[in-house]
């Protein structure tokens, strides 16, 4: 059916009709867990909708979580649509089929109609509503009156403690109740004395200064007036406001804030309480609204003058390893405004499925997703969307996924340029309701492109090992010269292959427990024997069981990720990269955590574990000669193998050294493995796990280990490894590498190939190519319709020359191209980057997870909220065109004053405490004072303003959080609030606060006071002070300089 945001406007009488219809309820089917018939009612004093079923019970969900009451197109009937609501990337769904096609086209456009009503709301309708929904709370039966007690329980879940005595009574003859039982007017009157007793401190404020009016007494909201014209000299000189020159716009806003209708004349005054009320509304954010228009002008530059809104792997709904997929996630980014998002195809069993590859992620069909992205596309936006798709599937299942996308998108598909000769890339109004697909394409590689020097990472396949490694690479003169392969040393997997992890134990605690008593007894239990566990209910956490002293001790690993790099450890002064750090660090090292004192001291290997004897690496029965044979079968220095001597107790090490053999003898010496009197290990897994990661003699690291079946599939013939091994006294050894001592790798160089002489088969790129040279070439002539893909890892950091001089290129490059880019692979927690730099650079599409809430995607949504949450974002002139110069620094003074908390469902009374910071710039911490969490209040010389300098005004985000402190004296999350600093509004204004999830927090604010100074104003008007001090009244121009001057 169609959705409510595409029907024509509605006259007066057809609203209440249709609104009417929905207050009085219809029946209809409900499809939940199950099918049932439930009468589906509005109820308008709340804004909520409710299911009744036939024992009266009543089932709410609020307007405010419905993303749009959009019909869902159904085959056999035009009854049915589906309601999508919900919060915290949560995105859930009511399915219901009415008994005629006009009952639902009645719900379809009066939900619509009534959800466009509640956002435009105004915060006294807003407050109305609320304390109505908190009154239906008490009691579901829809009741018009609250008593005492249930007015004792639900205070501390409005977040407000109750003070001792006759606090509430009192109130409650002030609010003229009767019978100690409040009506609706009466607890809103009750409401409002709650409010008025911590907000009325802030009336001093306004009593000096510019505009400063005489409030004779605060005794209650009621007690003083704040006329017309005071009102109006307010709004022009401590709010700037120029729009409050015409008196006709300052009555409208005081009279919808005037609750008494008869105080609603041409010459309003607002009470005390009427005019704090106003203060801390939406109606007088710190947030311009004017920034959060749709310009159609600001639409019609070529693509790559816009940030984009993007969302990478945007079918998870956690993290990257285990979480769920979900076409959900695709409707909730969408309908956030994202306008590119991912789509990863793999083979299914019969059609495409979408997940994250050879990984535990649930896997959703591509067909599915594809009507998802359908029906939600233009939604929230009528922008372009693109979809990016990282292609694994194989042809057969690839021609499927074409067919998909046409039958689907049919004309919304793009598939033709739309001006194939143009100079630049169209427009978002040119492509406007188009559908684009961004995929990996085939390489074109031409001898010219080979002459250009390139350089990044390249993955070569490694016979040996059969794996691809990632080597650092440059192409130069036709020639590829790559370095050794880097090694994922400190991946945080690493301890799944190592003996002492046991993985997740049946019974957890008491089965390693059993395990290591059985262990140590038989051994005269050696201190310090240890196991690692994983718990078998979540994911990434870990214990060590320890033996000391017959007795068992249990500690938790900690693990966590920080900027895509897991970290693992004891104690947080402590932290490894990887957990296999942590034990290699505690077998040298005692652990001192909590008044306990011991080194890790040999491990408890687990069930079916092969021993060293049993390691292919390890020979019992091998003589010199043919330790030298199995070794020169390896084509690479760092094979090795151990082999047991004639004499008991002593070993052998032979290993591959520059295309030689070289051997070093191993014995036995007190239960220690001494290797060349120069090492002693635990065992001779040590000792190989030890030069694994460290260079042997300075000369190589034990990398390939020679067993039987690698020196089966390098067998030779013995003549030619005869031949091969007489020459090499007289020819170059086999693996050593003739290269220029001025090659671009220098010393890394370890081999050069003649990419002349080599041939290209069917070889595909992905996205993942252009992260693979470099970052940026323009000396190549790269065309500007592709799209280079790069992890965030590579994106030129500041800090450094090279960034300095890569920044130029890179932003010359997105005045024409495309450019996205994505978080790196070490991100499974699907943690997010700063997505600053990037856009910094020009760089369009910077993909987030939009699943994790952390303060990069609340940096993203604030961005992302100018230009009507088009999903487009015109770039500032500057990077735009060159020739443009950057906007004046300024500085920006904040002073928190005052805070109205209702928080979602606390379990406790929160005493908060506010940070103000300026992203990328940190700022300070504003404390608290106050134990009611309801209305905090920050005053006096305690509270001084926090001054901010903004060099980039375009890229600047001013960032309010709300914390607590928890049991342990950590921040403990409660709110936040982000904007960029170009829609920032001066004077003492409310800052509406916001989930994790950038979502609204019904009737959360603080009120704070902002003043903004251009930095060469600054300068001066401090010049003049100085003059005025020494009585030299001539006014003095700043000197010209190129720098800031302060």
């Amino acid at each position: 059916m169609v959705g409510g945001s595409e029907r024509h406007e509605l006259i007066e009488d057809e609203r209440s009709w249709v609104t009417g219809h929905l207050q009085k309820g219809t029946e209809m089917m409900v499809y939940q867990q199950r099918a049932e018939r439930l009468t589906v009612q509005v109820i308008m004093e709340s804004m909520q909708v409710a299911l009744i079923r036939s024992d009266d019970r009543i089932t709410f969900k609020d307007f405010q979580r419905f993303n749009e009451s959009r019909g869902k197109l159904q085959q056999d009937s035009k009854t049915c649509f589906t309601i999508f609501y919900g919060s915290e990337f949560i995105l859930k769904s009511l399915s219901l089929k009415a008994d005629s096609v006009e009952d639902a086209e009645k719900w379809l456009t009066g939900l619509e109609l009534l959800r466009q009503e509640t956002l435009m709301a105004h915060t006294p309708d807003i407050i109305e509503s609320w304390l109505r929904k908190q009154m239906y709370s008490v009691d579901q039966t829809k009741k018009t009156s609250i008593t005492l007690k249930e007015l004792k329980s639900l205070l501390p879940q409005m977040n407000f403690t109750v003070p001792g005595g006759r606090f509430l009574e009192d109130r409650f003859v002030e609010a003229e109740a009767k019978d100690y039982s409040l009506d609706i007017q009466q607890f809103h009157k009750f409401y409002n004395f709650l409010i008025f007793e911590n907000q009325k401190m802030l009336l001093e404020e306004f009593e000096r200064g510019p505009a400063a009016f005489i409030i004779s007494n605060t005794d209650s909201p009621e007690s003083s007036i704040v006329p017309l014209y005071d009102f109006q000299n307010f709004l022009l000189y401590r709010q700037k406001e120029a729009w409050a020159k015409n008196l006709n716009r300052v009555q409208e806003m005081m009279t919808i804030f005037i609750d008494d209708t008869m105080r609603k004349t041409n010459d309003p005054k607002l009470t005390v309480g009427e005019f704090l009320s106003f203060l801390f509304s939406k109606e007088n954010s710190i947030w311009d609204e004017k920034f959060s228009e749709i310009c159609p002008l600001d639409l019609n530059n070529p693509l790559s003058h816009y940030w984009i809104n993007s969302s990478h792997n945007t079918y998870l709904t956690g993290d990257q390893l285990r979480s769920e997929s979900s076409t959900e996630a695709y409707v909730r980014c969408l309908r956030l405004g994202c306008r590119c998002i991912e789509l990863d195809c793999w083979n299914g069993p019969e059609e495409p499925v979408i997940y994250h590859g050879r990984t535990m992620t649930s896997k959703i069909k591509f067909k599915d997703v594809v009507k998802a992205i359908n029906d939600h596309a233009f939604i929230t936006s009528e922008y372009p969307v693109v979809l990016s798709i990282e292609e694994h599937c194989d042809i057969k299942q690839q021609k499927m996924m074409a067919q998909m996308l046409r039958d689907v998108f049919q004309d919304k598909l793009l598939t033709e340029p739309l001006e194939p000769e143009a100079d630049d890339l169209p427009s978002p109004n040119q492509l406007k309701g188009k559908i684009i697909i961004k995929v990996g394409k085939k390489s074109q590689i031409s001898k010219e492109n080979r002459v250009v020097e390139k350089e990044g990472e390249l993955c070569i396949w490694d016979p040996i090992d059969k794996v691809f490694y990632r080597h650092d690479c440059v192409i130069s003169d036709n020639k590829l010269y790559y370095s050794e392969e880097k090694l994922e040393e400190d991946s945080p997997e690493l301890h799944l292959s190592e003996p002492w992890f046991h993985g997740p134990l049946a019974e957890g605690r008491m089965t390693a427990e059993k395990l290591l008593r059985d262990f140590c007894k038989g051994r005269d239990g050696k201190d310090g024997t240890f196991l690692v566990r994983e718990s078998e209910t979540f994911i990434r956490i870990y214990s060590i069981s320890l033996w000391t002293s017959g007795r068992i001790q249990h500690y938790r690993i900690f693990c966590s990720s920080e900027n895509g790099q897991w970290y693992f450890y004891l104690t947080s002064k402590q932290r490894f990269p990887s957990m296999c750090a942590l034990i290699k660090y505690y077998t040298r090292n005692p652990i001192k955590y909590d008044r306990f004192n011991l080194r890790l001291n040999g491990f408890l290997p687990r069930l079916n574990f092969v021993p060293y004897h049993q390691i292919g690496w390890f020979y019992s029965n091998l003589s010199q000669a043919e330790a030298e044979d199995y070794l020169l079968r390896i084509p690479r220095d760092g094979a090795f193998l151990v082999r047991q001597r004639e004499e008991p107790d002593t070993f052998t090490l032979s290993i591959r050294v520059d295309g030689d053999v070289e051997h070093y003898l191993i014995y036995k010496y007190n239960s220690k493995y001494v290797l060349v009197d120069a090492y002693e290990f635990g065992s001779l897994e040590d000792l190989v796990s030890c030069f694994r990661d460290e260079l042997f003699y300075g000369k190589t690291k034990l990398r390939y280990p020679v067993t039987p079946q690698l020196v089966e599939r390098f067998c030779m013939v013995r003549e030619e490894r005869i031949d091969k091994r007489n020459k090499l006294a007289t020819e170059p050894k086999r693996d050593t590498i003739i290269v220029a001592k001025d090659n671009p790798l220098g010393d890394q160089c370890k081999g050069v190939v003649d990419i002349s002489k080599c041939t290209v088969v069917n070889l595909t790129f992905h996205s993942i190519y252009y992260s693979i040279l470099h970052f940026y070439d323009l000396s190549e002539n790269y065309n500007y319709k592709e799209v280079r893909s790069v992890p965030d890892n590579m994106v030129p950091k500041e800090g450094n020359e090279t960034a300095v001089e890569k920044s130029d290129i890179i932003l010359e490059y997105n005045r024409k191209a495309l450019t996205r880019v994505y978080p790196c692979s070490g991100r499974v927690d699907s943690s997010n980057f700063d997505p600053c730099p990037s856009w910094k650079l020009g760089c369009q599409m910077v993909a987030l997870n939009f699943q994790t809430a952390d303060k990069f995607m609340q940096l993203n949504g604030a961005l992302f909220s100018l230009n009507g949450g088009t999903g487009y974002v015109l770039k500032p002139e500057w990077m735009r065109d060159p020739t443009k110069k950057k906007p004046a620094k300024q500085t920006i003074r904040i002073r928190v004053n005052n805070s109205y908390l209702h928080l979602p469902n606390p379990d406790h009374i929160v005493s908060p405490f506010v940070q103000v910071e300026l992203w990328p710039y940190t700022g300070a911490q504003v404390d608290d004072y106050k134990d009611n969490g309801l209305n905090p209040v920050w005053l006096g010389q305690m509270n001084p303003p926090k001054c901010f300098k903004v060099d980039e005004p375009d890229l600047a985000f001013l960032r309010f959080m709300v914390f607590e402190e928890d049991t342990f004296s950590d921040a403990k999350f409660l709110a936040q609030a982000t904007f960029p600093i170009r829609g920032i509004r001066q004077g003492y204004r409310s800052v509406p606060l916001k989930n994790r999830f950038s979502e609204n927090l019904e009737l959360s604010s603080l009120l704070v006071h902002a003043e903004q100074v251009e930095v060469r104003d600054l300068f001066f008007f401090r010049l003049m002070y100085i003059n005025l001090e020494t009585a030299d009244m001539k006014a003095v121009t700043p000197p010209k300089t190129n720098k800031s001057p302060i």
